[in-house]
């Protein structure tokens, strides 16, 4: 048969957003995902960026964009309308050895919810540089209950530690998963509301595939 009467298939895009406190390692966690490697040196983000991955789940090729959002308030207030915009999933990040990058989370969900972004939109939370363990200010127990709270999954990783690198695929190929299935549904409805917030370990599926670990 002629292969070029085959219907051609659009490669979904699902839009993902990292929202935080500056320096608590957001450009590194999409390096990570996206590239693969650590950046030795990050400067502050101006602006948006956002990088992107292919992969493959279930047998369908998808566009993950992760967007970063700018550190500096000045450079924020003027983007912040185009990083809300049509967004599939969010990312909250905090420094596990910041206790005040973790109480700051209450400040970034209200402006989640200020640009009116909806309730069926997946939400998860990230606790960054947990290879410091001598160092942590925000213990797992505290961080369960906050994401349990607000109905998100947590993720506890290291940008740094290549051996975590398995951790951080989990966190946006759970997204990609579940927006997969969400839009796969006939009834939105049906969908529901995610169950109690637990710890998740790492897929040990390295292939670039299905390595959700929901």
């Amino acid at each position: 048969p002629d292969s070029s009467l085959e219907p051609y298939v659009q490669t979904r895009i699902f839009k993902i957003i990292v929202i935080g406190d500056s320096n608590v390692g957001k450009t590194c966690l999409t390096f990570r995902f996206c590239g693969g490697t650590f950046p030795d040196k990050t400067e502050a983000t101006i602006g948006v960026d956002f990088r992107e991955k292919t992969v493959e789940i279930e047998g369908e090729r998808i566009k993950v964009q992760v967007w970063d959002t700018a550190g500096q308030e000045r450079f924020r207030k003027s983007m912040v309308e185009h990083y809300y915009r049509n967004v599939h999933a969010v990312v909250f990040v905090y420094d596990v050895t910041k206790m005040t990058s973790f109480t700051n989370l209450k400040m970034w969900i209200e402006e989640c919810n200020g640009h009116a972004v909806p309730p069926l939109v997946p939400r998860v939370l990230v606790g960054n540089k947990c290879d410091l363990k001598d160092l942590i200010q925000v213990p797992s127990s505290m961080a369960l209950k906050f994401a349990d709270a607000h109905n998100m999954l947590l993720f506890e990783t290291s940008a740094k530690d290549p051996q975590e690198s398995q951790n951080v695929d989990a966190i946006f190929m759970c997204l990609a998963c579940r927006l997969k299935a969400q839009r796969s549904l006939l009834c939105r409805d049906l969908e529901g509301r995610p169950g109690p917030a637990r710890r998740l370990e790492p897929s040990h599926n390295t292939n670039g595939k299905n390595s959700c670990p929901c």
